[in-house]
């Protein structure tokens, strides 16, 4: 599988970008958090949640690739790969939970609206969007936001908190002109909005994983015709494809091909729909060879049959 073009040095220079930028937003989460409790506003503390989310993942960014880079063993056969979506599952999890209680709270705050000290709030407010901007800015200059899944989710991040940051300097803008007290519960809901969004698209998709899903970046299609045109392959069953973790998909399946194939010639052919379907996505690739006495269902799917193994003895 070494289709690694040179990725080691783009590799620390992310984990060098995220640690730093990890520490910069954890610091100011806490500041935001602190000053949303004593300015009491819920603007603030809805974006000290959007900050918190931010720190995660950078935190799961960081630690998938720390862990990914953990050797396979014999009890983890993968590696730890998966490491990543599972600790975005949790990220995700805890977002819409945040979010919802910041919502629920607005709800409150629209009824019975609460004194506000915003002198205060547009300071921290504006302190906050300065740290963002800094923050993507060191992301955009020190790290592989393009093509790294992990890093743009992280950037992506970042660039929404600062929208958390410009509606709470609004409205505390608002409350300091207008005396508009509703401000702060409605950009808080803003806020809270766009955390449950990113919160549902992360679960949504890292459970997607977890169930073995389909990639969204493979189409099966595609992927299929292309094997099947590869010269000496006569049809294809026992499909499987799924992502190990992101940008690394996998495939395995039965392909029958003419039994004076040889060892060497079959070689070759895997090589080609190897090199093949690197182009579509899929980098690590199982095929495994038949001939067409081979009785089987001749659907693409897999019909798994959960049957006593009794009259399996063609293994």
């Amino acid at each position: 599988m070494g289709h690694d073009h040179g990725h080691s040095h783009s590799h620390s220079a992310n984990k060098k970008t995220l640690t730093i930028s990890l520490v910069i937003i954890s610091a100011y989460m806490v500041i935001e958090v602190i000053g949303g409790l004593l300015t009491n506003s819920l603007a603030l503390l809805a974006d000290a949640g959007h900050m918190l989310s931010d720190a995660a993942s950078l935190f799961i960014a960081l630690m998938a690739f720390k862990f990914s880079s953990r050797v396979a063993d014999y009890s983890k056969t993968y590696g730890y790969k998966r490491f990543e979506i599972l600790a975005a599952v949790i990220n995700g999890a805890t977002l819409i939970l945040i979010s919802g209680y910041i919502i629920y709270e607005a709800i409150e705050r629209f009824q019975n609206p609460t004194e506000i000290a915003s002198g205060g709030m547009l300071i921290i407010a504006f302190i906050g969007l300065m740290v963002n901007a800094l923050v993507a800015w060191i992301m955009m200059r020190g790290s592989d936001v393009k093509d790294n899944l992990n890093m743009r989710g992280a950037y992506l991040h970042v660039i929404s908190d600062m929208l958390g940051s410009v509606g709470a300097i609004v409205a505390a803008l608002l409350i300091m002109f207008f005396g508009w007290a509703w401000a702060d519960p409605l950009a808080s809901v803003i806020v809270s909005l766009l955390v449950l969004r990113s919160g549902y698209l992360v679960t949504k998709s890292s459970v997607h994983i977890l169930m073995e899903g389909t990639p969204e970046n493979v189409e099966i299609e595609k992927v299929t015709e292309k094997i099947l045109n590869t010269e000496g392959i006569n049809g294809i069953h026992d499909l499987h494809i799924w992502t190990i973790t992101s940008g690394l998909n996998a495939l395995t399946c039965h392909a029958i091909v003419d039994e004076k194939m040889t060892i060497g010639e079959s070689e070759t052919m895997l090589r080609k729909i190897e090199h093949d379907l690197e182009h579509l996505n899929i980098q690590h690739v199982t095929i495994q060879l038949e001939t067409a006495d081979h009785l089987h269902d001749n659907s693409v799917l897999c019909v798994a049959k959960a049957e006593p193994a009794a009259h399996h003895h063609h293994h």
